[in-house]
């Protein structure tokens, strides 16, 4: 791209920047740039930014060559610093738009997904962040035990069809599969944390919980739109008990990395871990036994997956004691 064009998109910015973080998923990165392309989003201008995270397969030429057919500006960055926390922050920085969406690489966007950001944001202008659905596409029937009280490890989310406030101490989660932020929040509130992040194959991170939970404890406030709505791919692994006890585990070692201290309130620690947590486990383990004895395997796998939490926050607190 020329050298003129770039000035006159610093002077006329786009009105979203749609950032796209990727390692890895060539394939499934074209198919979700291609949803963007198929955007009915009216008079709102928006552009793409596809940050590569160190990929070793052909990520930038995919993107060169969605590049020659892009209906809006398509760029490519790369960021050799290995994380999707870092990936994130660099989106964010190299965003022309005053507001940044989110989008993850396995993932396809409604064809009206960019024109809900815009029209939540003008509906809603105090807020500082919206998300919505990420709904499943599954290429084969799930297994059983696999309700929706298995969903957060395929990174999925649906809260309904009424809209809620995202706000408080403790507040309701969303995922960077679909979510957008003013980007002054970056600016007042910081970056997504790498100490959280998932790097390559480590599964079960807490960056994007952890910055959504500091921007409401500074008084932002979002809400979930369930308009704005996105699908994503489900690797087949993911269908498995093993992912999902790995899962569960890492998630517990990413808390116990947190350190959260309102999440963490109890009347009593013992050896760096809560005491809530302790009843919580105990509570979990008579489940589990209660329903492996009745046989009632689907329900007592829920309660399994409780005790893999703890299992990796002790784990995690033993190594390195908060």
């Amino acid at each position: 791209m020329s050298k003129d064009w770039k000035n006159r998109r610093n002077v006329n910015p786009p009105d979203i920047s749609v950032v796209v973080c990727t390692y890895n998923r060539a394939d499934l990165l074209k198919r979700t740039v291609e949803s963007l392309f198929a955007q009915q989003a009216g008079a709102t201008r928006f552009e793409i930014l596809v940050v590569d995270n160190n990929s070793t397969d052909n990520t930038r030429a995919v993107v060169e060559s969605l590049q020659t057919k892009s209906p809006v500006p398509l760029r490519y960055v790369f960021e050799p610093r290995q994380g999707n926390a870092y990936a994130r922050n660099t989106g964010v920085e190299q965003a022309q738009a005053a507001i940044v969406a989110f989008i993850d690489d396995d993932v396809v966007a409604a064809d009206s997904w960019v024109s809900a950001i815009k029209s939540g944001f003008d509906r809603y202008p105090q807020l500082s962040f919206i998300g919505g659905k990420v709904l499943p596409l599954w290429d084969a029937d799930p297994p059983s035990w696999l309700t929706r009280s298995h969903w957060a490890p395929l990174a999925l989310l649906d809260y309904g069809d009424k809209e809620k406030e995202i706000a408080g101490q403790m507040p309701l989660g969303l995922l960077t599969a679909n979510i957008a932020f003013k980007k002054e929040v970056f600016t007042e509130v910081g970056q997504f944390s790498p100490s959280l992040q998932r790097v390559k194959d480590a599964i079960g991170s807490m960056e994007d919980t952890e910055f959504l939970m500091r921007a409401c404890r500074g008084g932002k406030t979002g809400r979930y739109l369930p308009a704005l709505i996105t699908w994503g791919s489900i690797d087949p692994e993911r269908l498995t008990k093993a992912y999902h006890r790995r899962w569960h585990t890492g998630q517990g070692h990413f808390y116990g990395v947190m350190n959260d201290p309102e999440w963490e309130r109890s009347s009593f620690r013992l050896a760096g871990v809560p005491g809530h947590l302790y009843r919580e486990t105990v509570q979990n383990a008579m489940r589990w036994l209660a329903r492996v004895l009745t046989g009632k395997q689907d329900e007592a796998f829920l309660h399994e997956c409780q005790l893999r939490f703890f299992r990796g926050f002790v784990k995690q607190r033993r190594t390195t004691p908060s």
